[in-house]
This record gives structure tokens, sequence and C-alpha cells, in this order.
């Protein structure tokens, strides 16, 4: 597959700005894979399609408020910091990127919050855009990074057009999140309420947890046609006993397991054995699935409606059906469904 497959025209009026009111409102359009039929539905249905026995895997990682606005010592000028990841805890040594990025050298200061209560160095240039920040902070660690987090705000991605309000520290996070470490939400499980997963109880569905913490990677331009040659961001991800045992579980016993987001779905490719079994797994993934790709575990699907060119719309054909995938897009723009993080849902399966 070449990178131009993956465009389609995508109007700005599309993109979700704003959460549904409730979680559990957004539209849910379901594509059957092998036939290529579609129904729309609502997301509150999504359990009409799962049976006693069948398990959701969710990603249980949980966004931190990334995204900072500091200011340039002497010249004052506004500066953008997104954190990446805590490189040195001792050090306070943090991986960022920041805009404009013309603007930072090595040996810069930045302040923070009203009173420039944090200041911070600009000690290394990682990438073109990258930059390694020294935070300067006497406190212990745990005081340092409350403190931190209280002057970010949630790292909404690039698409929606305006600042994060309060609001959207809730909304931009699943009510599940419990591992601290993404710097954004796995979408596809946004649209999940407490009273729909108390349904799941009830209705024996279950659920088992696994964590990937997605970075700011997966938002990266594609800047090559051929995509065997584009590599992608490593990811950190955890897959412990207990998931493995309630999938495999599962899948013994008959039943289907679905994977709630593309971030799942690469758990899932990652740490799947050469039997077929979901195993226990620690580390990095820089797994990026594309069309043609042989998928070797979940036996569903849910996820958002993505940005042309994206990895996700890639990994979502690849599991769909480049064919039944694109005329699906189609379709949603044709009935007013909306796209990208805050917008509405497609659950594939057989």
């Amino acid at each position: 597959m070449k990178l131009s497959q993956f465009k389609f025209n995508l109007p700005e009026e599309r993109i979700a700005m704003e959460p549904t009111f409730h979680r559990d409102d957004s539209k849910l359009m379901v594509v059957h894979r092998k036939t290529g039929e579609i129904e729309h539905r609502l997301f509150k249905e999504v359990l009409d399609y799962f049976d006693e026995g069948d398990v959701f895997l969710f990603n249980d990682t949980k966004v931190f408020p990334a995204r900072l606005y500091g200011n340039k010592e002497k010249t004052g000028a506004r500066i953008e910091v997104f954190l990446l990841r805590e490189l040195n805890e001792e050090f306070r040594l943090w991986d960022v990127l920041v805009d404009p990025a013309r603007k930072i050298r090595i040996g810069n200061k930045l302040y923070f919050g009203d009173d420039e209560a944090m200041v911070a160095e600009v000690i290394d240039n990682t990438t073109s855009r990258g930059r390694t920040l020294r935070f300067l902070y006497d406190g212990p660690h745990d005081e340092f990074k409350e403190a931190l987090y209280a002057l970010g705000v949630a790292p909404l991605p690039y698409y929606i057009d305006r600042e994060a309000n309060d609001e959207d520290f809730a909304r931009f996070q699943t009510i599940y999140a419990k591992n601290e470490g993404a710097v954004t939400a796995p979408a596809a499980g946004l649209h999940f309420s407490r009273e729909l997963m108390k349904r799941m109880e009830i209705k024996g569905v279950d659920a088992a947890y696994v964590t990937m913490h997605i970075g700011q990677g997966i938002f990266r331009d594609i800047d090559v046609e051929d995509l065997t040659k584009h590599k992608v961001d490593s990811e950190q991800m955890f897959v412990e006993r207990e998931p493995t045992e309630i999938v495999n579980g599962a899948k013994d016993k008959g039943h289907k397991v679905c994977a709630v987001g593309t971030s799942v779905m690469r758990v899932l490719e990652t740490a799947v054995g050469a039997d077929g079994r979901l195993k226990e797994y620690e580390g990095w993934t820089s797994k990026f699935i594309f069309p043609p790709y042989e998928f070797r575990f979940a036996d569903s699907l849910i996820t958002n409606f993505h940005m042309p060119y994206s990895t996700m719309l890639m990994l979502t054909a690849a599991y769909g059906g480049y064919e039944n995938v694109m005329h699906a897009y189609d379709v949603a723009l044709e009935n007013d469904y909306r796209f990208g993080a805050y917008g509405d849902a497609m659950l594939i399966v057989d």
C-alpha cells in the first residue's frame, strides 16, 4: 500500500471540536468485514453485538496534562512546551517539544506560572523541534510533579483548533484510566460511560486491561510514499498476567475478544505468541500495521474515524479491509459522522 491511497477530503467542520454531552451518545457505524454491510447505530447499543463471556480489551493508560505555556527569559516570548516523557527523575530532565522552536537555544531559561514559580533550562537539542529541559525545583519529586502538572492543560490533538479548558481534563481521559504516561487519549475508549460498563457487567461481557502509553509520534507526518519505509516512534507497553488469562480463557471457550482502539490492537499483535495466545509483556513496541496484514488475535475492533494519511486509519483498513473501510469513510462523510478523538466510532465485526 502507498501513502496516497489513504487520502480523502475531510472538511474542517466534520472534525469534532467538542465531545458529545454523554460519552455513549456518539454515533456508531458497524462494518461487517466479510460482507461489507454497514449499519448505523448509537454507541450505547454496542453491546447488541456481544454475548456473555465475550471480552472487551481496554488500554488503561492515563493522559497527563502535557501541554504547558511559558515565557522566555528577557524577551518574554510565549513558548508552548509539550512534555513527551521524563528522562531522569533525580535531575528533573524531560524530553519536550517546543513551539516556536526557532526561538529556543541551549542555555535559554523558560518561566512558567503567573508568579514564574517554575523555571526550566534548555540543556540539549535532541531533534529538529525537540529539546531536553531541566526543571529547577528543590522539593521532593512527588511535589515537583504535582506542581508541574498543575501548570499544564489537556494535550488535545493538533486538529482540535482551540485551547483546552477545564472540562477537557475529564473528557480527554477514559473513565478507567489508571497508569499515567500517555500524551494523547486512547480515543475509542472515550465512548465508554459508567452506565455502559455496568450494563456490560450485567450482561456478562468481561473487561480486561493492558497498557500502552500513547506518544505524540502517532501524529507525526508520514513523508514517504512507500509505507514499508516508514518507521513509527516506539511506545511503552505492559501486559500483565491477569489480562492474558482473561482473553486466552475466553478464546479457549469460543468467545470473542474485541480490541478497544488501535493501540490495543498494536499491543495484541506485539504480545501474541507463535501459538496464537497472548503473552505477558513489558517493554516497547514500534509495530506499524498497514494493509495487507494478517491479524492473529482480536475478533473485532472499536475505533474512531481518523485523519487522512494517519497510521490509525491504516491499521483500521488493514483489519476491516481497505475497500470496506475507505467506503465506510465515504458513507460517514455522507451521513454527518464526526471525525477525530472527540468524534464518532466504528465497530468492525466479522
